[in-house]
């Protein structure tokens, strides 16, 4: 099937011709709660007929996963279509490396499948590993949660410039947001594009991997100088975008060794913001980015904290001793935030708000990092500047609502799911 950006771009009619599932029959065949059925679901009860015959390069780690706990790529095997290769993002295609890391190039011993290390490989390189398997079709099956700064989306980013460059097809099996369908945050300031934030998206963008696909393919492809691959999306059954994970029916599978819980998904687009600071984000302990503080920490934070009442959320006084990452074996005050209502939280609100008032109570133990990480997070040194400045919450988060506003309008054409 010929691709070109002119039918990427052709709105409702031409999404039918580039995702597999249409909205209707999402309403028709599943109840939107609790009767999700994944992309890969789908294929495998298909016994994966749907590539067959393809020389197929397998994207995914632990969250490529079936409803019946059993990985894609197992069960394609199982089946007879059997993978040329698979690549591992961070943490490893197994996953069983640390943040940063990765699992290195290995025969997968169950599969006899060839894994090649894709974790911080730019495009060429990428694309050198395609051409040497022999991939003329890349398959992603990475469960998303929903922040700009998780790398998971910049590696299929990676990946769609390295198909486009070899001419193999793209085929996302789709998965929903665990976060549901609405965007917050700042937008990235190019000037600070990095590996946890190549192009320009807001913070928490809202949008299922799918989705991110074809807005890649759209907006930012075509400046990599080369013609969208051939895409193809086999989209969620039974997803809306009002749906948070806990309605989805659908079994979590942490997708990286920090994120344990769809509650810690929740929280991260805003609580991954301490990673910028001295700070521990919680590594280390049994609620990694729920759990946030430091040696020294006492009440006030918490206190400070409530004062705000903001939507959805509530905090504890916390004290804890983490095992790795910041601060091994000392005690650490602070606070543990626990999601209510996650139709009323707002992530990086709730983020900012934690900064100010740490800065503002505790103007002698918080700071940022020395190499200004945070602005990497956060997209650009305005949040960096503007808690420094002593700038409030509101005033804040005021000032991202234009681009914000922009980026929710210039999407609209590319989502899927109502």
């Amino acid at each position: 099937m010929g691709f070109s950006r002119r039918r990427l771009l052709g709105g409702a009619a031409a999404a039918s011709l580039l995702t597999v599932g249409s909205a209707s029959a999402q309403e028709n065949e599943t109840q939107h709660h609790g009767g999700v059925i994944t992309g890969a679901d789908q294929l495998a009860k298909q016994g994966w007929q749907q590539l067959a015959g393809r020389k197929l390069g397998v994207l995914s780690n632990p969250t490529g996963v079936l409803a019946s706990l059993d990985h894609t790529v197992d069960s394609m095997v199982a089946a007879g279509v059997r993978p040329v290769a698979v690549f591992g993002p961070e943490h490893g295609f197994r996953g069983s490396a640390q943040a940063g890391g990765s699992e290195g190039d290995y025969v997968d011993p169950r599969t006899g499948v060839p894994v090649y290390d894709a974790y911080g490989a730019d495009a060429a390189k990428l694309a050198g590993m395609l051409t040497k398997a022999g991939v003329d079709t890349v398959v992603f099956d990475i469960a998303d949660v929903g922040a700009r700064f998780y790398t998971y989306i910049w590696s299929m980013y990676t990946a769609m410039v390295a198909a486009a460059k070899t001419g193999a097809a793209f085929v996302v099996l789709d998965r929903p947001n665990p976060l549901g369908g609405r965007a917050y945050g700042p937008m990235l300031d190019p000037a600070f594009a990095s590996g946890i934030g190549r192009k320009p998206i807001v913070q928490q963008h809202g949008m299922t991997v799918g989705e991110l696909a074809r807005y890649f393919a759209g907006e930012f492809l075509p400046a990599e100088g080369v013609e969208p691959p051939e895409l193809e999306i086999i989209q969620v059954k039974g997803w809306r975008r009002d749906t948070f994970f806990a309605g989805t029916g659908l079994l979590w599978t942490p997708p990286s060794p920090n994120m344990p819980t769809p509650d810690t998904a929740l929280a991260y687009p805003g609580t991954g913001l301490f990673e910028g600071t001295v700070f521990s984000e919680g590594r280390g302990t049994t609620r990694p980015f729920e759990i946030i503080g430091a040696p020294k920490l006492d009440w006030r934070w918490r206190e400070a904290l409530d004062e705000l009442n903001l939507p959805g959320a509530r905090f504890r006084e916390n004290y804890f001793v983490p095992t790795f990452h910041k601060f091994v074996g000392e005690t650490c005050g602070g606070v543990q935030l626990t999601v209510t209502d996650p139709r009323a939280f707002d992530a990086v609100r709730t983020g900012v708000a934690m900064l100010v008032t740490a800065k503002k109570v505790h103007p002698n133990l918080f700071g940022w990092r020395p190499d200004n990480f945070i602005d990497k997070l956060s997209g650009s040194a305005r949040l960096r500047t503007m808690v420094d400045a002593g700038a409030g919450v509101d005033e804040i988060v005021g000032s991202w609502q234009g681009e914000l506003a922009d980026f929710d309008r210039r999407r609209r054409q590319y989502l899927l799911y109502k």
